[in-house]
């Protein structure tokens, strides 16, 4: 009988939130196992035993028995919270164990609009959770011993799936919940990290140049550990992170951990390695390899080099993603000014170095530095959608933003970024960079006063949120020169906060196109200005959606879902089927309508589930179960 009494206690335990079964457990094993073994203090058995303890006869109330009692009350509430600590770590650990099967609820979702991830119109119905997958999705469903939560007006998808993410660097932090959460808040689940070639992993252990990776945005001594390839990492982290993380291998990162950041061609030698280091994470579980061709030292790869990295990915069937060598019409990439727009030309370069080749090419954050650069978004487009007419499998990614960030150096043409910090500061080298910028400010309608300070260091906070262009009027100072030295202070690793990048037609005519992503490009940053983006990216889609101003909402949720997931061949995730991972977002259309977005916070996303857990309920984030909700994805 006992049994069934404490499973009917555990059952009813399971319904409340995890801080109140952590609490209440050891209190029903105690009165429960403990009356039923005969050993609790008020039974027979706890008369008899604390007779015999201090040799004589005891009754219930007298002193030397409630000493006895004390002692037994704590000897069960440590008992019992030894084993209920034992069964969460082994439910934790072992997904689907007896434990999990034993305390865990079934979840069913009723009456919701649902919005599956095949672009087709939502169907109403209820969804079934149980454990970490969706076991049952119909227009109604009858489950006696499930949580019932009505849904009722409300909208359900698969989990938001940010398509270009940097969160990979954020996973494996002791803490990682304070750089997951506004994500979480804006209904996203999982990400595709490793982006723009600098990926956490994928260099080799012994390398003298691991500072050099990260390429100035990112950094080695910020992370628990080191992890030289996938399998540490993902080990690491595999239900032991808040969110779902999928990782690309980064050319930047396995090309400095041969050279760091020498500028010149890779020896034969030197390009095997670097080679076989994209190739054997691949075989770990990568989904692709990226290209940051922005960022040392990605910046330095030659055509012949980039070649063998796309016959790489169309060997195993992998993602090709690339942050072009430039966004604008203008830029430091290249030592012409005038003639083809440098962003279009980047693209020819993307098409030569793909031509024949049966790849996936992900042309990264399609951005338009510079109000002269939005005239290059229709022949953007057009070299896209000739690239697929050629066999090239080529798509892209967006935004709902006006700005971005970058490193402070982002501005710099590749020669002057080679150059020694001493050589930087030589009067004829400056006065070179000081003539290109000044034409390109001209030419690209975009100066000093479009790059905002996020971030130069400690010491340096008067500077953060103002533009160049502030700055070197406060300092009595042209903007240059202004910019040199800001760069200089922040050991020309600075963050900045750039734009325009777009504008709201250019992102809601985007937003359309058969072949775009959505993403968020955005990360929490310590220190400094934060990135708008990590709260209400996804949502602003929506709101476009909703509003008329972007794709249909059935096609704007799989872009989001699982488009994502198809791309990168992540299983079993991205779509609201039977069988597949519970990570499910639940949103209110009407608040995601009529709402405007808010620079600083989420709006309209009711609940989020991750691997089958209730992460987010309302404003209430489960911080217990968050922590450890997320996996990893290895393809």
């Amino acid at each position: 009988m006992h049994k069934q009494v404490s499973r009917l206690c555990f059952i009813l335990l399971g319904r409340l939130p995890a801080v109140w079964q952590w609490l209440l457990c050891p209190f029903v094993r105690f009165t429960v196992t403990g009356v039923a073994r005969n050993s609790h203090p008020y039974s027979l058995g706890g008369l008899s035993l604390a007779s015999a303890l201090i040799g004589r006869r005891c009754t219930r109330y007298s002193f030397s028995y409630s000493i006895v009692w004390i002692f037994a009350l704590v000897k069960f509430y440590l008992v019992g919270f030894g084993n209920f600590s034992f069964y969460m770590v082994c439910d934790t650990m072992l997904p689907g164990s007896k434990w999990e099967n034993f305390i865990r609820m079934k979840t069913l979702l009723q009456h919701c609009r649902i919005y599956d991830g095949t672009g087709a119109e939502a169907f109403t119905g209820d969804i079934l959770i149980e454990n970490d997958r969706i076991a049952e999705v119909a227009p109604r469903i009858d489950s006696a011993d499930a949580q019932l939560i009505d849904l009722t007006g409300k909208s359900v998808s698969s989990g938001f799936f940010d398509a270009h993410s940097h969160n990979d660097w954020f996973a494996a932090k002791k803490d990682p919940k304070p750089y997951f959460e506004p994500f979480v808040r804006q209904g996203i689940t999982s990400f595709i990290t490793g982006n723009c070639g600098l990926s956490m992993t994928g260099f080799a252990p012994d390398s003298p140049y691991i500072d050099k990776i990260g390429a100035g945005l990112f950094h080695m001594d910020d992370q628990t550990g080191v992890y030289p390839d996938v399998d540490s990492f993902f080990s690491a982290i595999d239900g032991n992170t808040p969110l779902n993380i999928a990782s690309l291998m980064g050319q930047c990162t396995a090309r400095a951990s041969g050279t760091g950041h020498a500028n010149r061609s890779l020896s034969e030698k030197e390009q095997a390695e670097m080679l076989a280091l994209l190739e054997e994470n691949l075989k770990q579980g990568a989904c692709g390899i990226s290209l940051g061709l922005m960022y040392e030292p990605g910046l330095y790869a030659p055509k012949e080099e980039l070649r063998k990295i796309v016959e790489l990915c169309a060997r195993y069937h992998r993602p090709l993603t690339v942050h072009p060598r430039a966004n604008s019409a203008v830029s430091m990439a290249y030592p012409e000014l005038l003639g083809r727009p440098h962003l279009l030309r980047a693209l020819d370069e993307l098409e030569e170095i793909t031509k024949g080749l049966d790849v996936k090419l992900q042309y990264s954050h399609a951005i338009f530095v510079g109000k002269n650069s939005f005239r290059c978004k229709d022949e953007l487009v057009a070299i896209i959608e000739r690239m697929r007419r050629n066999g090239v499998d080529a798509m892209f990614d967006i935004f709902a933003e006006m700005l971005g960030v970058s490193v402070i150096t982002a501005i710099m043409p590749v020669w002057y970024q080679a150059l020694s910090p001493a050589d930087k500061r030589k009067f004829v080298n400056k006065f070179r960079f000081r003539v290109l910028a000044n034409a390109s400010i001209l030419l690209l309608g975009f100066g000093f006063d479009d790059i905002e300070i996020a971030y130069i260091g400690p010491g340096y906070e008067a500077y953060e949120g103002k533009t160049v262009h502030q700055i070197a009027r406060e300092k009595k100072m042209n903007d240059l020169d202004a910019y040199l030295m800001l760069c200089e202070e922040s050991n020309f690793a600075g963050r900045v906060n750039m734009g325009p990048y777009s504008t709201p037609q250019i992102i809601s005519e985007l937003s359309r196109h058969d072949s775009v992503l959505y993403m968020t490009d955005a990360w929490v940053e310590e220190n400094g200005i934060q990135n708008p983006a990590i709260y209400d990216c996804f949502p602003k889609f929506l709101h476009l959606s909703l509003n008329g101003k972007g794709d249909t909402i059935p096609r704007t949720v799989r872009k989001m879902t699982g488009a994502v997931a198809d791309r990168f061949s992540i299983a079993e995730r991205g779509y609201v089927k039977p069988g597949y991972f519970a990570d499910l977002t639940v949103f209110d259309e009407d608040v995601l309508k009529s709402t405007t977005p808010d620079q600083s916070k989420s709006f309209g996303i009711e609940r989020v589930y991750v691997n089958g857990n209730l992460v987010l309920n309302g404003d209430a984030l489960d911080e217990a179960v968050f922590a450890r909700a997320g996996r990893a994805l290895r393809v």
